[in-house]
């Protein structure tokens, strides 16, 4: 098994939820513009996950879903009842469906404006900010007085709010002020697997 990833980007998620669970894996820096990454996957985007199948698992949403159907023994998803397998699907939708995409607008200003001048982009970026920090402060409030973001235990939405929270830094309100998310870093940040990940993917 192959976690294809990118330094930075929520493919490290992946890698942090692999290593959680104890998989057997092995990981391989993606390069975007390569024929040969294409093939892996065509939208040339990680992560990508090669099992060996007609075609490698992508969209980091649904790879966490194979790493907790794999490993149940790790316990990174739902509780096993219907509003706690509710809950996790909603936070799950939350982080893939409002919170990754609150940054595009950031990283890729220019798939927002036909403007592609500096003072353009830069704007776009500036616009940005308001929807992060909405998110950023839901999140605060979905880890609440734990230090973890579903039901005060470890899933894999700890891996996946991490590492997409650590882009904030970038932007004029790091997650350094939120309370709840800087108390979620402060325990993933004690994380052997998570220091590895993360010494690992910056090499």
């Amino acid at each position: 098994m192959k976690l294809y990833y990118a330094p930075g980007t929520c493919a490290l998620a992946c890698w942090i939820a692999l290593k959680w669970a104890k998989a057997d894996f092995e990981v391989q820096k993606a390069d975007y513009a390569s024929a040969e990454f294409k093939k892996v996957n065509p939208l040339a985007q990680v992560p990508a996950l090669d099992i060996g199948g007609k075609r490698a698992m992508t969209q980091a949403d649904a790879i966490f879903g194979y790493i907790v159907e794999k490993h149940p023994e790790a316990n990174l998803g739902a509780d096993d009842n219907i509003l706690g397998r509710f809950e996790y699907a909603e936070t799950m939708s939350f982080l893939t469906g409002d919170f990754h995409p609150a940054y595009w607008p950031f990283f890729g200003p220019q798939r927002y404006t036909v403007d592609h001048s500096e003072t353009a982009l830069d704007n776009v970026r500036k616009a940005s900010f308001a929807r992060i920090d909405r998110v950023m402060t839901y999140l605060d409030e979905l880890i609440g007085d734990s230090e973890h973001v579903y039901r005060n235990r470890r899933t894999v939405a700890d891996a996946y709010a991490f590492i997409m929270s650590r882009w904030s830094v970038r932007t004029p309100k790091s997650w350094k002020e939120y309370p709840n998310i800087a108390r979620l870093f402060a325990s993933m940040e004690k994380d052997a697997d998570v220091q590895a990940v993360l010494r690992e993917s910056a090499a």
